[in-house]
């Protein structure tokens, strides 16, 4: 027993360790894409980034400095609210970028051309955010605003209130630099960070349909059915070596949720057996009406 819990608390601190030197260079790719890319070329993509960005052209503070002090009072609801085990790592992870972001800022842009800017800025930061996710942090900001208000408006997509935010800050940053250019610019590192952010966290699949076989069938179906709203069926099945009776539990759903899904079945029945299979559409009520689409 005492060599198996050695073991366990041996792989444990393996995996924390793997964690935070996953979102050490995820942190410093996110920094190159604000701070050789997006912040010289005057382009405020969104979120706490962007705000700061146009902060920066107003006070005489850095932008990486910016980024933590708009973060610190979003960090300390997010303590309150959701614990300070979910914060910890999000706190590493935003503390590293202001500093990654600081130190790199006195380096040359590497293009000042806006376009390659505004591309390989959007698509630096959004697989470093998609990292950052996987590992089990956040990069705090807008994150962290859009969970606490999905709790209160769960009716409100999270995609629209993340393209919501986004927009007020493009505009404020054409008003602020007097730059329909830099906004117009900004509004294409958006639009590439949203596409590389999508395909690095669920793959260019446009759904997913799972199978899922557990000896605890009902906890599973259960939190899936209460915590994400998505319908599932259950159907009766045998093992062909045991002989013994099972439910196997299938449930199709949109990219955006299967994260979320895979999390619900890790915490219930980390031994389960699931089957992963693409779905290019998924047609009928809650998804698309066949025929509307079709028109």
């Amino acid at each position: 027993m005492r060599r198996k819990n050695k073991k366990f608390l041996k792989k444990s601190k393996t995996e924390l360790l793997k964690k935070y030197i996953i979102i050490t260079v995820a942190a410093f790719i996110y920094a190159v894409g604000v701070s050789l890319f997006i912040d010289p070329n005057n382009m405020a993509p969104g979120g706490v980034t962007g705000i700061a960005i146009i902060l920066s052209r107003l006070v005489p503070v850095s932008t990486g400095t910016l980024i933590l002090i708009l973060n610190i009072p979003i960090l300390i609801f997010a303590i309150w609210k959701f614990g300070l085990g979910f914060t910890v790592s999000t706190i590493y992870a935003t503390v590293l970028i202001s500093t990654f972001t600081n130190i790199l800022a006195p380096f040359r842009a590497a293009t000042y051309d806006r376009l390659l800017a505004a591309i390989a800025g959007g698509i630096l930061s959004a697989v470093a955010i998609g990292v950052i996710f996987k590992a089990g942090a956040t990069t705090g900001g807008m994150d962290i605003i859009v969970k606490a208000l999905r709790l209160k408006l769960p009716h409100l997509k999270t995609g629209n209130l993340f393209f919501v935010a986004d927009v007020i800050v493009v505009t404020l940053s054409g008003i602020v630099f007097r730059d329909i250019d830099a906004a117009l610019y900004a509004a294409i590192t958006v639009s590439c960070a949203s596409f590389t952010l999508d395909v690095v966290l669920y793959g260019r699949d446009e759904a997913k349909l799972l199978y899922i076989i557990s000896s605890r069938p009902g906890e599973i179906a259960s939190r899936i059915l209460e915590e994400l709203e998505i319908g599932l069926t259950l159907i009766n099945g045998r093992g062909a070596y045991s002989g013994n009776e099972k439910q196997v539990i299938m449930c199709a759903m949109k990219k955006t949720m299967f994260p979320r899904v895979e999390s619900i079945v890790k915490e219930e029945d980390a031994d389960s057996f699931m089957i992963i299979t693409s779905a290019s559409e998924i047609f009928g009520e809650g998804y698309k009406s066949y025929f509307s689409e079709r028109i």
